[in-house]
């Protein structure tokens, strides 16, 4: 017995070590044999981490599992994943290991967790799951019969917390199932059975940027007859769910080699018009266990025919309502007298021909009663829609009544009456002549808030009339923060605006008595992990990228950062983010300011081009409030009186909308209409009146001044300008920096007269007109900055200069009279003896005595009066020369004198 039990015992440990060691032998077969189906059947990429096998957890079955499955597609959906699986697991016999590789292996239950499916068609009508290679039968058909792969005789399926999505381009329809939970149970290899399944899923479901379901909760669980022979599958016994809507099906899905043939019936068993608000999301419709609801509601359907390339089962579905009501327990207000009646339908199998009727949605808050009905047809092509909507809605009374939680609460009267009838085309191609509107829609009282705005815009009234191809706004009058605005106009396509992704095209007269552009600056509050403080930084303005229209603006004040701009009047262009300015006038600096041009946002940064005209303006206050004016002529705030000019600019501007000085160029030509200078508030012409003490800087004549300038990267560049003081013209030019550096020079003709008594004296010595016309040139180069100028001047040398002139003009002068002199002395020696005439050999000799005593009698004449005078002149100009030149100069000053 001992002997028995231990050759049992011995067995046992033999089985167990070969189940242990079988799975390390067989993996490779394994994986071998998926590789191989792969390769040979599948036209994508299939990959995975790892392949296990396991005979001990799951005897006497075997168990693979497949770690991290992908499979990828290959053109035209190149690179993109059509299916991964976190896990995969598969359950066989252990005998299925045990055959050749060129064998299939028979699945009986498939597991798959995390499991991502993507089925999608481009607008080529191509799809990505055509993964299937096409076999071969004509090459070599006993081949392909004997290939490995695998075969399914399954008796149980799962998914777990998988997707499965659906993308239709061509339709322009998306399908989402999220956080799947499916399991079946069943035999599949009889001719028939049942198939006992139970899922769980969130459904979203669009087409045409329209949501029909978003995120609803379904559930399913449902008995079905399997007839493997003939592909018919029946529902039996079963309940679905649509959120809290219970549902029941009857009817069977049979494939066929045209497609799939559809005889589905479905209905609602109760009908309670809180079957109705369970279909609403619950983010959206809360609990509604406790709402009181009165009234019935059914829905139920029909879906019958074929599923194919050409066709779609016909459809027959229907939504009923009357005389319902309901009311949230916790909200004062009730939704009464509500009413529907609603179908989608489909009587030919062409997906064209689909079709839906809402011809009555009707329902009563407090005395507000609100109708409607909508027909849609053509669904899946040119939609035509007719619409009528008519009825009175009290805005705060939606949140009082419904428990939507909205951003911002709402307030005011909307009344409208319209009908309505279009197609999509003709909304999309601007076809007016095919929209018909006609009615009319007002609100009143109505105040809108939100976090992307300053202040709250209250809508006192407006007022829209419905044309066919227009709608007319004829009144609109709205406040916000300090601004008030009024508008009326036309707007092109307002449908189109709504319903697509068209811009809003109108022409608007807009009117204000006060516009402050602070009312409409958001500002993005940030706070820092480093700090408790909030900061607060403005974000850029943008013009909306969904206006293309034009504005005629008339505001009576403007308030723009610290200016006060009156009158505004001109036209503003809006398209693609872009505002062309067209004679644009406003009121300001007492005198008027034109503005012309485009600023644009739509870049990062927004940028402007702009030509400025300025007539009258008052320099002082307008040089001091405008950053650009300030920058460009800085001293020009100590000038008292009137300005024109006129400036073109482009660059860009900062999150406050004024032009970021480092990034402007242009150029401007001003002319000054004043004669008034406050020389005292100036540091430059301080410092210039000490250098220049001749000069009374606050007397400069700058009337009618012309400047001309240019600016680039910061540098302001000044043509030459003449401006004058008494009979001193000066040459000013060079240039400054945004930074207020100075590099310039004024050069000026300075007469002889204003330097200095000892010169006017030399002056008056010399007693010659000529004179009095003599001027030194004195440049003076300005550096350093504004508050804190460096001035250095030639005056000096000038003064040397003039000297030099004065003393060879003296010289001149005084050769001239010595030269006189001579010529007066030598006529009275002569003149005695001019009559006598003698011819002898005496005579002769007498004469040439008197001649020699003549001439030394000259030059003594001469030399007593050169003399004389010269040394008188000497004198004077020593006694000049110490008291107009300094030391450092007077040898120069020497070398000039007549010794």
């Amino acid at each position: 017995m001992k002997k028995f039990l231990k050759i049992i015992g011995i067995v046992l440990l033999i089985f167990i070590a070969i189940l242990i060691a079988i799975p390390f032998a067989l993996e490779s077969k394994i994986d071998t044999i998926v590789q191989n189906y792969a390769d040979e059947n599948l036209n994508a990429e299939l990959s995975f981490d790892d392949i296990n096998l396991s005979l001990i957890s799951s005897f006497p079955k075997a168990e693979v599992s497949v770690e991290n499955l992908k499979i990828t597609n290959r053109a035209p959906f190149e690179g993109e994943t059509l299916a991964t699986a976190k896990s995969l697991s598969f359950e066989m016999g252990v005998m299925q290991l045990l055959k050749g590789t060129e064998d299939p292996l028979e699945i009986n239950e498939i597991i798959a967790d995390e499991l991502l499916l993507v089925i999608k068609t481009n607008k080529t009508g191509a799809v990505n799951y055509d993964i299937v290679k096409e076999s071969e039968t004509d090459a070599a058909p006993t081949e392909t019969e004997s290939s490995g792969g695998f075969s399914f005789d399954i008796d149980n399926y799962e998914l777990n917390n998988s997707a499965f999505t659906y993308i239709d381009d061509t339709s322009n329809l998306t399908f989402y199932l999220t956080e799947i939970n499916h399991k079946g149970t069943g035999i599949f290899s009889g001719g028939k059975s049942e198939l006992d399944t139970n899922t769980e899923a969130n459904v979203t479901f669009a087409m045409d940027s329209t949501e029909y379901l978003s995120n609803n909760r379904i559930k399913l669980d449902a008995l079905i007859d399997l007839d493997l022979e003939q592909q018919k599958y029946t529902f039996k016994e079963n309940k679905a769910y649509i959120n809290a809507l219970p549902l029941e099906f009857d009817g069977y899905v049979q494939l066929v080699e045209a497609g799939q043939q559809i005889d589905i019936s479905f209905k609602n068993p109760e009908a309670s018009f809180k079957d109705f608000l369970a279909v609403i999301p619950k983010a959206y419709a809360k609990d509604i266990a406790n709402v009181n609801t009165t009234g019935n509601f059914t829905v139920n359907g029909i879906i019958k025919g074929l599923v194919s390339e050409e066709t779609i089962p016909t459809l027959d579905i229907n939504l009923n309502s009357s005389n319902a009501s309901f009311k949230y327990p916790d909200l004062p207000k009730s939704v009464r007298n509500i009413a529907i009646d609603a179908s989608v339908k489909n009587t030919t199998g062409n997906v064209d021909d689909t079709f839906i009727n809402i011809d009555k949605l009707n329902f009563q808050i407090d005395e507000d009663v609100f109708k409607s009905e909508i027909h849609v047809k053509n669904l899946t092509k040119n939609q035509q829609i007719d619409a009528k909507l008519d009825g009175v809605l009290n805005l705060a009374n939606i949140t009082k009544a419904y428990p939507v939680e909205l951003e911002n609460e709402l307030s005011g009267i909307l009344k409208g009456n319209i009908n309505t009838s279009f197609d999509m085309n003709a909304i999309e191609t601007n076809a007016y002549q095919r929209i018909k509107n006609v009615g009319s829609v007002s609100i009143s009282d109505f105040i809108f808030s939100s976090k992307d705005i300053v202040n709250p815009i209250q809508i006192n009234k407006a007022d829209l009339a419905f044309k066919p191809g227009t709608v007319s706004l004829n009144s609109f009058d709205a406040l916000t923060g300090k601004s008030d605005f009024s508008a009326t106009g036309t707007i092109n396509n307002l449908l189109g605006f709504l319903l697509s992704d068209k811009k809003l095209e109108g022409n608007f007269n807009v009117n204000s008595n006060t516009f402050a552009i602070s009312d409409f600056m958001s500002e993005d509050e940030t706070a820092t992990e480093s700090s408790n403080k909030t900061t607060s930084e403005s974000e850029s303005l943008k013009i909306p990228d969904f206006l293309d229209c034009t504005i005629t603006a008339n505001a009576k004040t403007v308030i723009y950062d610290n200016l006060t701009l009156k009158n505004v009047k001109g036209q503003l262009l809006i398209k693609d983010q872009n505002a062309n300015l067209k004679n644009m006038t406003t009121d300001i600096f007492n005198g008027q300011l034109g503005i012309s041009g485009n600023v644009s946002t739509k870049a990062a940064k927004p940028a402007f081009d702009m030509s400025l005209a300025m007539q009258n303006f008052d320099i002082s206050q307008s040089f001091k409030d405008l950053d650009m004016l300030k920058a460009l002529a800085p001293i020009a705030k100590v000038l008292q009186g009137k300005l024109n000019s006129t400036i073109d600019v482009s660059g860009f501007l900062d999150e406050s909308f004024s032009p970021d000085l480092s990034s402007i160029s242009g150029s401007a030509i001003a002319k000054i209409l004043t004669d008034k200078i406050d020389a005292d508030n100036s540091p430059l012409l301080s410092s210039l009146d000490s250098k220049l003490d001749f000069i009374d800087f606050s007397k400069l004549d700058l009337k009618d001044l012309k400047t001309n300038l240019s600016f680039e990267n910061g540098q302001v560049s000044v043509k030459p300008f003449t401006i004058n003081y008494k009979d001193i013209p000066i040459v000013v030019s060079g240039s400054h920096s945004f930074s207020n550096t100075m590099n310039y020079t004024a050069v000026l003709q300075v007469p002889a007269k204003y330097l200095g008594s000892d010169v006017n004296r030399l002056i008056g010595k010399i007693n010659d007109n000529e004179v009095n016309k003599l001027t030194v040139p004195v440049t003076a180069n300005i550096g350093g900055t504004f508050t804190s100028p460096n001035i250095q001047t030639d005056l000096t040398s000038g003064v040397s200069n003039l000297t030099k002139q004065l003393i060879e003009i003296e010289k001149q002068k005084l050769i001239n009279t010595g030269k006189d002199k001579v010529t007066d002395l030598i006529g009275g020696l002569l003149g005695g003896n001019s009559n006598t005439t003698k011819t002898d050999s005496t005579t002769t000799t007498k004469e040439d005595t008197t001649k020699q005593t003549a001439e030394d009698k000259v030059k003594e004449g001469v030399g007593n009066i050169l003399g004389g005078t010269l040394k008188a002149e000497r004198r004077n100009l020593k006694m000049i020369n110490r008291k107009i030149l300094p030391k450092t100069s007077r040898s120069s000053f020497k070398t000039a004198t007549i010794r």
